[in-house]
């Protein structure tokens, strides 16, 4: 996806059908009129990913107090997702982007770079995505420390407005 038409506040959303953990498929249409967040993340069960998955599993009921929904997406496979889900107790959903059709949308499939090797995978991101269909707010090149509490924050404010 060229630099020029990533996706910032205001855009609508992708629409996307992915399979999902518990055998499942979520869809764009399903979510139709509410909030969500879509938070992008390279891969189950290592460190930095286990450590947001359960940082946003611990406020879920935050979330779903204000009626928005946590879902998580990364090119595992969903039995990878329910494997993951049962390890570390999670309460967030999460896709399986195999083809990683939505992280390409969203543009959180990039060229990155570690110990001088150049290789494509998922950049660190979240959307919340307003009950209008349009992307609230972005998060990129994320940090996991804190950052499930000031999406929370953003959700809050998001559904008060």
């Amino acid at each position: 996806m060229p630099q020029d038409t990533i996706l910032q506040a205001g855009d609508p959303a992708p629409a996307f059908q992915l399979p999902k953990n518990g055998d499942d498929t979520l869809s764009s249409a399903a979510l139709k009129n509410k909030a969500y967040v879509l938070y992008f993340y390279p891969k189950d069960d290592t460190s930095g990913c286990t450590r947001e998955a359960i940082d946003f599993s611990a406020l879920k009921p935050k979330f779903d107090a204000i009626g928005v929904s946590i879902i998580g997406v990364s090119p595992d496979n969903a039995i990878k997702h329910d494997k993951f889900i049962k390890k570390h107790d999670l309460s967030v959903e999460l896709l399986a982007d195999e083809e990683k059709t939505l992280s390409t949308a969203y543009g959180t499939w990039v060229e990155k770079s570690m110990y001088g090797r150049k290789y494509m995978g998922v950049e660190r991101s979240t959307f919340l995505i307003g009950t209008d269909g349009k992307i609230a707010q972005v998060w990129r090149k994320v940090k996991v420390p804190g950052h499930a509490e000031a999406v929370l924050q953003a959700a809050q404010e998001l559904c008060a407005g």
